[in-house]
């Protein structure tokens, strides 16, 4: 009964933030004549504005995001064509991340190495876990299970780290850029801007679940090898 309700904790603390990240998206997502356009179309006017028309822009099924190799603005087709607060909101915090990319912005850099390697650490980390109790009994030297758990358990906590360091990457995106431009270029009315802030914290939330995610997943090889 006690690991049941641990369990049920752990899924409350990674879920609930996505829970309420799609409450609050979902808050703002009504169409609204008196905006001046689609995410897609505000997204494409602000990259130009700042001089970015190299950047594409693009609807994915694949969700929000930039990626700084292709110089792509990628975003979810009901934010790419739709008109609402949620869709002007996610489209310049996305052109914040190209930003963040044509001026050097270190963490991005950091950020974008960081996800190449741990997509390789945490595949080599899952293929190590699962073997540790042949390479135990082939050897029958219990020093090397515990060796190859540390390292199996040290690649899989760099995907922690990669949501840990996207947090102020995130950050920086919503409320150092994102934010600024809505309301200092007049593209949001000042009624509107309490929503903006919610929905931009909403988004950084996600990060959060994501690495508390990690930290469960972590935990459940470890259980899983210690029995």
């Amino acid at each position: 009964m006690r690991m049941i309700l641990l369990f049920l904790l752990l899924m409350i603390v990674v879920l609930g933030p996505q829970l309420w990240v799609w409450w609050v998206f979902r808050q703002y997502r009504h169409h609204r004549e008196d905006l001046g356009g689609t995410g897609g179309e505000l997204a494409r006017h602000l990259l130009n504005r700042f001089g970015l028309q190299q950047v594409r822009v693009e609807p994915t099924p694949m969700g929000d995001h930039y990626n700084p190799e292709t110089k792509v603005v990628g975003l979810n087709p009901n934010h790419y064509n739709g008109r609402s607060l949620t869709a002007a909101v996610i489209a310049a915090h996305e052109v914040g991340h190209a930003l963040q990319d044509h001026d050097g912005y270190s963490l991005l850099k950091d950020r974008t190495h960081l996800i190449k390697f741990a997509q390789k650490a945490e595949k080599a980390g899952s293929y190590l876990m699962l073997g540790i109790p042949v390479l135990a009994g082939v050897t029958r030297i219990p020093a090397v299970g515990l060796a190859v758990l540390v390292v199996a358990i040290g690649t899989m906590s760099v995907s922690a780290m990669v949501h840990l360091i996207t947090l102020p990457v995130e950050w920086n995106a919503s409320f150092r850029r994102a934010l600024p431009i809505l309301r200092e270029g007049g593209y949001l009315a000042p009624p509107d801007l309490h929503g903006a802030k919610r929905i931009l914290t909403a988004a950084a939330l996600t990060y959060v679940a994501s690495s508390l995610f990690s930290l469960v997943n972590m935990w459940r090889w470890i259980r899983l090898v210690r029995r």
